[in-house]
Parts: C-alpha cells; structure tokens; sequence
C-alpha cells in the first residue's frame, strides 16, 4: 500500500440536472501518465485544513487510497451520517478546487452515506474509522463521471486528490417521510420571475411574459417559505422541480409528473447554482431559480437537454424532504 509523506502524522438520474453530476464539462489538456499518491506531501493535523504540496502532475488511473491518520473512533458503516470535512486538488493543475474548511475548526459537513454520494466520498469514509485523515488519488471519470466537474475546475482527463477528515458519526435514525408538497407561509415572488402555468394542480411550465430579461447573475426568489428543517450542505434532499430555459416553450426536464428525486446538495454533485441557492433554505419551500451559464451547465451546455452555452436557466423547486 502506498505510504503518503506528511509532516504531521499525529497531529456527493437519468438525463436530467440532478442526474449530470458535473454538467457541461470541457475536455482538460492532460496527459496519460503522471506521478503516484507517494509523490504528495500533506502537511498538518487531523480536522484542520491540510496544507498539499505536489511534486508534479498525478496519475489517476489506477485508484489509491491512503489512510494517513489513524482515528480511534467507532467504524463507519454504509448510509451511517458523517461529519467531516474534505479538501479537493486537482492532480495535473495541482491547484485546489474545492474545501470545506473554515477558520472554525468545530465546523463540519454532514453526510448521509448512501448510494447518491460521490463514490470517492464513500470510499473513503466507510469502512474506517472516526479521527481517521484518508487521502485519495482518483481519475475525475471515476470521480464524477465521464464530464468531471468543471464547477470546481476539475476536467474530464485530470487526476482528483482528497483529503478526507471524518469528525464524527451519528447513530442512524429513521427517515422522516417527504411532503406531498411546498407547506408554510406564502411569498410574493419578485417581480422579475416567471409565472407558474399549472394544469389540474401540477406545474407544466414556466410563463416568461412579464418576467425580465436575464440578469447574468445567481438569483432566486421564495414562493412559499417552508416550516420544515433548514437544508444543510452534504444531506440528501428530496424535491419536485421544473427547469426550463429562458423564453422556451416548454421545459427540458421536470419531476412533476414522475416521482420526486432525491440527491446530496452542496457537495458538487448538481450544478453550482442548486448547490448555492438551495443550501440554507427550509423543506417545505417553493422556490424560483435564474441560473446563468457559469452556474448552469457551462459554456459546453447540454448537447442532451437542448441547452446551448448561452442559455439561462429557470427552474421551479419544492424542497419536499432532508436527511
């Protein structure tokens, strides 16, 4: 098994927005080949953020894993929730892409563990142990799927680093059932979205009439503020939603007439404007989303969906449940 240098050893459906986890990836320029997992040095204690020093690109190709600490906590089993925290490189720009540190150090991410989350998340959490650091070296296919995550500045070809540090875990509860629909107090929208078209009580589209011309920038608005539970970063959230691109007709992918869909938020595993404009609110809520491109699907779009570069997106979303 490979050995990591550190200086202190003691010390994330089908063709739809929840289901492209990294939409509107670009190829990267990297190459086959590159350095191994042994080649890293990172430096710092357990449940702070890690200080990572690369000594040339890395090869993802072939998986490794690395438990860098060693905890001395309980072992964390499959769909058990996690707190931890986690740092992402990229292994051929070596550049960060992504961290969930703060400067307060009791400040984790929960995560329930089950089959949505990334894979390399699992990976390295279940199956180890509380107070244990692991350190991954992936490809960005088998991290994110064939796209990567250009969100994060992760290609479709690059190598993927993380630093996992599992905090804590909590004992598994039972589910609390989702909401057959938005429950708490009526918003008046802003007066820049567009009108709800519904037909026999079920949203079919989105009226852009009297909404405004795109703003180019990250906005949302409330229709119903929900009672329920505030959504936190790394749960799994349950929800309705419509999306539909500007002054179209009709939209390109909706759950109204399905069954709702499930999926972590704000791990990167959706595009960055659910992630950023969903974490923070309440179940129960409605709300209305304009998604500009660089929080969309990216300058590529999506070919698949009928998304150009271009498009801003408008989406309607129920946040029926957590956990």
């Amino acid at each position: 098994m490979t050995r990591v240098r550190s200086a202190a050893l003691g010390g994330l459906l089908s063709l739809s927005l929840v289901g492209l986890a990294a939409c509107g990836s670009s190829s990267s320029d990297s190459e086959e080949g590159g350095k191994s997992l042994s080649s890293v040095t990172i430096e710092g204690k357990q449940g702070v953020e890690p200080k990572v020093t690369f000594d040339g690109r890395l090869d993802g190709s072939d998986e490794e894993t690395e438990v860098l600490v060693e905890g001395d906590g309980d072992t964390v089993e499959d769909g058990q929730t996690v707190e931890a925290n986690w740092w992402i490189g990229n292994g051929f720009t070596e550049e960060e892409a992504q961290s969930t540190y703060t400067k307060d150090a009791d400040a984790t991410q929960s995560v329930e563990l089950t089959k949505d989350v990334l894979p390399f998340l699992r990976d390295a959490m279940i199956g180890n142990q509380v107070g244990d650091r692991v350190v991954v070296l992936t490809s960005a296919d088998q991290a994110y799927g064939e796209a990567g995550n250009p969100s994060i500045g992760i290609g479709n070809k690059d190598s993927v680093l993380v630093v996992v540090d599992i905090m804590g875990a909590k004992e598994t509860v039972p589910p609390v059932p989702p909401l057959d629909g938005p429950q708490g107090e009526d918003k008046k929208p802003a007066g820049w979205a567009p009108t709800l078209i519904e037909k026999d009580g079920v949203i079919t589209g989105l009226d852009f009439t009297d909404a405004h011309q795109p703003s180019g920038k990250l906005i949302a608005t409330t229709l119903v503020k929900g009672d329920g539970a505030k959504v936190k970063s790394g749960q799994t959230i349950t929800v309705d939603y419509l999306g539909q691109v500007y002054d179209a007709k009709a939209p390109f992918d909706e759950s109204y007439t399905k069954e709702p869909a499930e999926f972590p938020i704000g791990v990167g595993s959706v595009i960055k404007g659910w992630d950023e404009r969903l974490v923070g609110r309440t179940v129960g809520s409605r709300v209305i989303l304009e998604i500009p491109p660089a929080d969309g699907y990216g300058a590529t779009g999506n070919e698949g969906a009928g998304i150009k570069g271009t498009d801003t997106l408008f989406f309607v979303v129920d946040i029926l449940g957590v956990k």
